[in-house]
């Protein structure tokens, strides 16, 4: 919601809002920096809305009895979801690029609104998680830039199914795998998003895109891979670095293959790199400018964000909170020694419910025997809630499989547990989405341990 009102503040709209957080007195400073842009801020008690003028836009997680939305009826003002607005002023954008995807997707929107901007297209970008090239001390929470172009990039969700709302000239499709959806559900929402493209950048490493994407005319396939020889654009020579990951990358109908040093680690970086640079090229930019700028993206906050060091422990602040994420944050960091300490908090109930056994082996079959890992009860604050399937039944799983796992009853004794276990060379990983203030948690343990 944050990028979405800065955007419409920089066009000339005037915004207010509320939030959960807000009456719940956290994350004052990104309230703080709304108000600073002009953004005023209500409480979540209806009392912002007092005129029919008024469009009230909600995300899909704000329910009906919310009282903004019961005020909002009550004196006739329009309502509309997130997306809906979104998908409107992206589809209106004479060029809109939309990232899709199960992983990945903030990171290669990042990235592409890096390059572009970098060299110097000035695009609009809307992202769901801050852009560190971006930020800066007046403006920390970079999640949004606004562009002068005719160039919309934004990452698109398939959570809520409104990727049907979006009709982009460029789409990125990173890969595929249960997370909020069904599986059949997730094909059909995907096929009809690169279906409307004119020029779809998939990605040859995931099956169930190959598949998706057989229909498509050659005409309108950008594919990239790590394996695929057959790839537009192929990565090889790929090294882990301990603050990186360097690689060469061969485009298919060039004459040369130009070296890539990426700041942020990791094999999955490699692949968000290749479709970056992909549809950067189908906008307009060489291969070699795409390469340059690559190599000064500088990240994404909270993808496996160095909180800090402290008595030769590293804390790791880190979004991953589906299988494939977690898999892939494990494996970045166990392509270099040092036991891990992963607190995993749970993005919802509903996300343990739909993929209890992917977590099970997700965990098991990524965990080192030496790993540890801590989970307390899912993210709360507030809403109806199933609650039939708890961490505890997650932790039960991994330890059946032979790995270390310890249930606590809150966060607050998963740091306690994490400063008793942690010794020097450990690294400990906060991992989860939905709750900023986990990044208030990762920077704690860094006080605690230099303490």
């Amino acid at each position: 919601m944050l990028p979405l009102a800065l955007i419409l503040k920089s066009r000339g709209a005037s915004v207010a809002g509320s939030d959960r957080a807000l009456d719940q007195g956290r994350l004052a400073e990104k309230f703080d920096y709304l108000r600073h842009a002009g953004v005023a801020l209500y409480p979540q008690d209806g009392s912002g809305i007092t005129s029919k003028a008024t469009t009230l836009v909600t995300s899909a997680a704000v329910e009906d009895t919310i009282p903004d939305v019961q005020a909002a009826r009550r004196v006739g003002a329009k309502l509309m979801l997130r997306a809906e607005l979104l998908s409107q002023l992206f589809n209106d954008a004479p060029s809109p690029i939309g990232v899709a995807g199960t992983s990945g997707k903030s990171t290669t929107t990042g990235m592409i609104g890096w390059i572009l901007s970098d060299c110097g297209f000035d695009p609009t970008v809307m992202n769901g998680a801050v852009m560190l090239n971006f930020a800066t001390p007046d403006a920390p929470f970079a999640s949004a830039l606004v562009g002068q172009s005719d160039i919309f990039v934004s990452e698109v969700d398939e959570s809520d199914g409104s990727i049907a709302r979006y009709h982009p000239r460029i789409a990125v499709l990173n890969n595929i795998a249960l997370d909020h959806k069904s599986m059949d559900e997730l094909r059909t929402l995907f096929r009809a998003f690169i279906g409307k493209s004119e020029i779809a950048v998939l990605n040859l490493d995931s099956d169930e895109v190959v598949a998706l994407s057989a229909d498509l005319p050659r005409k309108r396939r950008l594919t990239y891979s790590l394996a695929d020889t057959s790839a537009d654009y192929l990565a090889q020579d790929v090294q882990p670095l301990p603050d990186g990951v360097a690689f060469t990358v061969s485009e298919r109908n060039g004459a040369s293959s130009v070296p890539v040093l990426l700041r942020v680690p990791g094999r999955h970086n490699v692949s968000n790199a290749l479709a970056a640079i992909a549809a950067c090229r189908a906008a307009g930019v060489s291969l070699e400018d795409a390469v340059a700028s690559l190599g000064r993206f500088a990240g994404i906050k909270r993808r496996l964000e160095v909180a800090g060091t402290a008595n030769g422990v590293t804390v790791i602040d880190d979004f991953a909170h589906n299988p494939d994420k977690i898999a892939a944050t494990l494996a970045t960091l166990h392509d270099f020694p040092g036991r891990l300490l992963v607190m995993f908090q749970p993005h919802g109930f509903g996300p343990l419910r739909l993929m209890k056994d992917q977590f099970i082996a997700c965990f098991s079959g990524n965990l080192g025997k030496d790993d540890i890992l801590l989970m307390p009860e899912p993210v709360y604050f507030g809403g109806t809630v199933d609650r039939s399937v708890s961490s505890g039944d997650i932790v039960l799983g991994v330890e059946a499989k032979g790995r270390t796992a310890y249930v606590l009853p809150d966060r607050p004794a998963c740091g306690d547990r994490l400063v008793e276990l942690v010794r020097p060379g450990d690294r400990i990983v906060v991992m989860g989405a939905r709750d900023d203030t986990l990044s208030q948690f990762a920077a704690e343990l860094v006080r605690r341990l230099d303490g």
